[in-house]
């Protein structure tokens, strides 16, 4: 031991060094966990808290105009293309 390094210092380091691998192998443990995890979800099972989610959207709506409500469209998209 160096003259230099105090007992508790060396403590210290050792005591770093071991809260350093301990946390090295629990990091390890969980990402391999979580991957094993991972792969049971691939496999196809559905959660089932999960609602349904469709596949497609919704149906395209649509309204017939008036005559007179299609003047007035137009009207408006000259006016609103002529105030460029």
């Amino acid at each position: 031991m160096p003259e230099h390094v105090s007992v508790y210092q060396l403590l210290g380091m050792t005591l770093l060094a071991l809260v350093t691998v301990a946390w090295a192998i629990g990091l390890v443990f969980m990402l391999r966990r979580g991957r094993f995890e991972a792969a049971l979800r691939r496999t196809g099972h559905i959660l089932p808290a999960l609602p349904y989610q469709r596949q497609v959207g919704p149906r395209v709506e649509s309204v017939e105009l008036t005559p007179a409500e299609e003047d007035a469209f137009a009207g408006l998209v000259r006016q609103l293309s002529s105030g460029r």
